[in-house]
């Protein structure tokens, strides 16, 4: 059974479409930043989606081994297109509105109790980094062994 897991190419996929983003994530953020952030590699939000990459390099994997009629490749196109408008609609609003909460708790230091901290800002992705995270995946999912 563990054997089965360990051979699963479309899991490998998504894998290496995760961390290949995650990766990338790091390295774009440092340059723009000129720090290199490694908590960029686990964080949410940022270029390219790591969600995106994920669901969409398993999306491709799915299309390479089963093909486009089959229903693990229609349920797994269908769970990308949710997760991507999740990405740029639930959870990016879920971010500005932390930014928001954040500039209005911290506006005033006197009034801060020990125990408040910032929320976390990085939460969902624009449109660009959607799309980065797509094309990241789905080129993965066509190069990547099958």
């Amino acid at each position: 059974m563990l054997n089965d897991l360990f051979s699963n190419k479309v899991l490998w996929i998504a894998i290496a479409c995760w961390l290949g983003a995650q990766v990338l994530k790091v390295i774009l953020y440092s340059v723009q930043h000129k720090q290199l952030t490694m908590e960029r590699l686990f964080g949410a939000g940022g270029m390219p989606s790591s969600h995106t990459s994920t669901v969409c390099g398993m999306t491709m994997g799915i299309a390479r081994i089963y093909g486009l009629q089959s229903p693990l490749f229609t349920l797994s196109l269908v769970l990308s297109c949710i997760v991507m408008y999740d990405a740029t609609g639930v959870r990016r609003a879920a971010g500005e509105h932390a930014k928001l909460l954040n500039q209005l708790l911290f506006s005033d230091p006197e009034k801060m109790t020990p125990s408040q901290k910032a929320l976390k800002e990085f939460l969902g992705h624009t449109p660009l980094e959607v799309l980065g995270g797509a094309i990241l995946g789905v080129v993965l999912g066509l190069v990547m062994p099958v």
